[in-house]
């Protein structure tokens, strides 16, 4: 699977999880899936469901600023750990499954 097919799999996978809304303010207007813990920090990228939240844009800027801020700010109900706990996840849930896989790839 290349990288583009990895992408696609984990924004579709996370949609459908989500019901195609945002998880935040039920939006439905121009989703994109975010990653909780940056991609950089995770293995193989964190492509795993586990580690994806649908979201519109605004709430997407709100989880950005603690990316943005280097982990030391955010906007309330928007730390990774309250995003985690929206879909039922968790950050260590997330890097087992980003693990999980690597290996299958």
């Amino acid at each position: 699977m290349n990288k583009k097919e990895i992408r696609l799999r984990f924004n579709q996978q996370v949609l459908e999880r989500d019901g195609h809304v945002c998880v935040i303010c039920d939006s439905k207007d121009d989703l994109t899936v975010h990653h909780i813990t940056d991609r950089k920090e995770m293995p193989g990228g964190g492509y795993v469901p586990e580690n994806g939240i649908s979201i519109c844009p605004p709430c997407h800027l709100k989880a950005e600023k603690f990316h943005q801020t280097g982990g030391k700010e955010w906007e309330e109900g928007f730390h990774p750990d309250d995003l985690y706990m929206k879909i039922g996840s968790s950050h260590e849930l997330a890097v087992s499954q980003s693990v999980k896989f690597l290996l299958e790839k």
